[in-house]
């Protein structure tokens, strides 16, 4: 999309004007860099100033702004990659003549372009996008209302409880949720309630929608509250509501909100007297049901509904009191499972299917045509669920579309994710803050929005993983097709792979090979293998991509060694390689995996990165080693971006880490029988601002107090047998919250006095210690901890009982441990629960 694509320009160009960049340019080149800069900036602010409801004038607009910035950006590319290529200092002069032609080519589109976007006007009243609108709240309602509330018993129960609670003061109970999740329906059945109505004096329904109307608004209110039309002037209108609310005890249902300027403007026509009036809100937005809600009332989550109750929803839209015929129920659970639990998706399967006969033959031509079944359901669903995508801001809508290029149903890699937004200049620096924490700050948006669906928790409760609803992946196919944002392919039809610009295959590639791309094939820019392997015949494939900047091609089981140096714009690359290989080129690399084609070949080979001062993820999979920085051109470079670091048995760990001053996470794996500890340790000392710290196969460590950085959170030690006496060292860490050890600790005593105290431990998990018997420790060694797992402790003899006290503590994991710790937990478990605490879990396995 053209904000997205106005990022990467911009990008490359700043690249161009930082004064240690390896390319030599004349100064009125760099003054025409500055002004096309600027012209980019100016496109870009353009379009995220711009609030309008003519969302059709917008797309063209973005359309022509997005094909002027990729063509820009690939003449500037194309160019850069010649002088970049070239080893004789005759022909770099000669590119970079050519190199300053294509700019000044570039620079004139753009300043044309820019003069061009900003004399065109939007239709105010938004005409078609405001219809949309409209049509759109009101299919919702038509669509999943009628008054059914299966499987929303528990949240109608719930709103219940909030609207007749005894507190006197005008409150407001938000419902939020994804678009079609059945926040109106559930909204509508309470209003209609007759319990609820003989409570409230006056009561009010009023539909916000996507643009705030203040007139509309006061007109639906003064209709329901005096039961007829007023054609008269807003202050009046005000006026009237204010009256007809003053003294009476009200419930007044604001549906379908979208912004806390909305509700600023209309709280103040609703008087608090109180007499326990209410305002029931829906809105698909968490930051404006936060807003709006009270302290003793946090917002409602409308969630999805479970199996059972998808079910009886789509049973009760077809059959009415009537059972579902035996001989369909299979089928019928099948289609259903592919609705996801969304009550809007389920209704209109259900209006598609009540159209034909249900017999088997019908039903089973269905379920064997789900695809194509599921892309008419999707049509009628979209109008509603493409709200939430108009209404996003700029900065958004590309790492909202790209999310949709990942596998449907699968748990979807934060981390993976954030490089891979961070590498497509999605992300835009916020003050201080590095990237990768804006990057979350995006994601939490998406899901406040109702877009995207939080997945698993790490130990430290960071995310770890995030899923999109079925609907909403294919809304996003939808638009980034459209967008050029990305293509999903399901590796059948390689040729579509030309004129694409970001390709994403996600099953195995199954006809004979005989593709050959075309010349367009050079505007590829991302290129990722997922969730199966393709053949290694790709490789001349992507070699043909010159201008990529994203390969993800860990999958594809082949040599990219030679390919690799070639591709001189990478900013993420993740690839096996089978030789030695030089990325002094590539210049702009952030992320880099490399690994070996084959595990058993020992034959050590160094990578030198001394030189890529943008990298931030650096993952060198052994045998290939990070050089050494001492014997490096640039002995003294720091890489000052450099957030996370795996070292697996390089020789020159001390150093490396010296120079990689900013780590927020670092793993070290290390066979050799005498690491060289003060100086490893002396290094990490130094490393003030790491998080994360995994130490695996460094036997004997030997560390002090200290030894670790202060702000490390996480530790994971693996293989280093540390004596267990020394493990009342780790307490001196004032950060550390998540502590995991496997094979790491030796003796058979481990004792903590009263004085040792984890004061933010949260996760302690120990993994074999054979040795272990016995285990002294009280809730005041460890005062706020949440999750205990013990694996493979086969000969300690039970948990201290003194740690079930432990105000927090909500899990305990034993798996393979002997009968004395199986006891211990459930005992634990049955104290606690005497004592009223029904929270703490206590899971054993097998």
């Amino acid at each position: 999309m053209a904000y997205a694509a106005i990022s990467s320009l911009i990008y490359t160009l700043n690249q161009l004007l930082k004064p240690n960049q390896s390319l030599v340019f004349p100064c009125c080149t760099q003054q025409h860099l500055e002004s096309l800069c600027q012209n980019l900036s100016a496109l870009q602010d353009f379009l995220d100033d711009t609030t309008t409801n003519d969302i059709e004038t917008l797309k063209v607009v973005e359309k022509r702004i997005r094909n002027v910035v990729y063509k820009a950006e690939d003449r500037v590319d194309s160019s850069l990659r010649n002088i970049i290529l070239k080893d004789h200092e005759n022909k770099r002069q000669k590119a970079c003549r050519s190199f300053y032609e294509e700019l000044l080519k570039v620079e004139q589109q753009v300043y044309f372009l820019n003069k061009e976007v900003m004399l065109i006007e939007f239709n105010k009243h938004g005409s078609k996008s405001a219809e949309l609108a409209r049509i759109s709240s009101s299919l919702e309602k038509s669509t999943i209302e009628e008054n059914t509330i299966v499987g929303m018993e528990d949240d109608f129960n719930t709103t219940l409880d909030r609207l007749t609670t005894q507190t006197d003061e005008l409150t407001v109970i938000p419902i939020f949720g994804m678009g079609g999740i059945g926040k109106t329906t559930l909204a509508r059945k309470v209003y209609d309630d007759s319990y609820i109505r003989s409570r409230f004096d006056k009561q009010a329904w009023v539909t916000i929608s996507q643009e705030y109307n203040e007139r509309q608004m006061l007109l639906e209110l003064v209709s329901s509250i005096t039961g007829s039309k007023q054609e008269t002037s807003d202050d009046e209108l005000m006026e009237i509501v204010y009256r007809g609310l003053k003294g009476r005890r009200f419930l007044i249902v604001i549906d379908d909100i979208w912004s806390t300027e909305a509700w600023d403007q209309m709280q103040r026509i609703f008087p608090n007297d109180d007499n326990r009036s209410r305002i029931l809100l829906t809105t698909r937005l968490k930051y404006v049901a936060d807003y709006v809600s009270c302290p003793d009332f946090p917002p409602h989550s409308k969630s999805f509904l479970s199996p059972d109750d998808s079910w009886n929803l789509f049973t009760e839209k077809l059959f009415k009191k009537d059972q579902c015929p035996p001989l369909l129920v299979e089928i019928g659970k099948h289609i259903v499972q592919q609705c996801q639990g969304l009550p809007l998706s389920i209704v209109v399967v259900a209006g598609l299917l009540v159209k034909m006969d249900p017999t088997h033959d019908n039903w089973k031509k269905v379920e064997e045509n789900l695809n194509s079944f599921f892309g008419t359901v999707s049509e009628r669903c979209q109008s509603i669920l493409s709200l939430s995508y108009n209404y996003l801001p700029q900065y958004l809508k590309a790492c909202f579309l790209y999310v949709g290029g990942f596998p449907e149903d699968t748990e979807i890699n934060v981390s993976q994710l954030i490089k891979l937004w961070i590498a497509e200049q999605f992300v835009k620096a916020r003050k201080d803050k590095r990237l990768e924490v804006v990057a979350e700050e995006y994601l939490q948006e998406l899901i406040d929005r109702s877009l995207i669906l939080a997945g698993k928790q790490r130990a430290n409760e960071r995310m770890r993983s995030c899923k999109i609803h079925d609907l909403l992946r294919q809304l996003c196919l939808s638009e980034a097709h459209t967008e050029n944002v990305v293509h999903v392919m399901n590796g059948n039809v390689l040729e579509a792979i030309d004129d694409q610009r970001r390709v994403i295959l996600l099953s195995k590639y199954k006809e004979k090979y005989d593709y050959r791309p075309r010349h367009s094939s050079g505007i590829v820019r991302t290129f990722i293998s997922m969730g199966v392997a393709f053949p290694k015949e790709m490789r001349s494939i992507i070699s043909e991509f010159k201008l990529i900047k994203v390969l993800d091609a860990l999958l594809i089981k082949t040599d990219f060694s030679r390919v690799i140096p070639q591709l001189v714009h990478l900013r993420y690359v993740a690839a096996r390689i089978e030789e030695a290989l030089s990325l002094a080129k590539l210049r702009n690399l952030q992320t880099v995996i490399l690994g070996r084609l084959s595990v058993l070949d020992k034959l050590k080979q160094q990578v030198d990165i001394w030189r890529m001062s943008e990298i931030r993820h650096l993952d060198i999979r052994w045998p290939l080693y990070i050089s050494n920085p001492v014997e490096a051109e640039q002995a003294l470079c720091l890489l000052n971006n450099l957030q996370t670091l795996y070292l697996y048995n390089s020789p020159f760990v001390a150093e490396i880490i010296r120079r990689s001053p900013n780590l927020k996470k670092l793993k070290i794996l290390d066979r050799s029988e005498h690491p060289d500890w003060p100086a490893i340790l002396d290094s990490l000392s130094l490393v003030q601002d790491l998080e994360t710290l995994h130490i695996r196969y460094m036997k004997w460590m030997i560390f002090y107090g200290d030894n670790f950085p202060p702000n490390l959170k996480q530790l994971k030690l693996t293989g280093t047998h540390i004596p267990w006496e020394d493990v009342k060292l780790l307490a001196n860490l004032p950060n550390l919250e998540v502590l995991k050890g496997d094979h790491a600790f030796d003796g058979t005593y481990w004792k903590l006095d009263e004085d040792i105290v984890f004061h933010k431990l949260k996760y302690l998990r120990l993994i074999e210690s054979f040795g272990l018997e016995r285990w002294e420790a009280g809730h005041a060694n460890l005062p706020v901890l949440e999750q205990l797992i013990l694996d493979s402790l086969y000969n300690l003899e039970e948990i201290p009982e003194s740690i079930g006290e432990t105000m927090t503590l909500k899990l305990i994991r034993i798996k393979w441990c002997g009968s004395g710790v199986v006891t211990s937990a459930k005992k634990i478990q049955e104290e606690q629960q005497s004592l009223g605490n029904y929270e703490l879990q206590v899971e054993i396995s097998p």
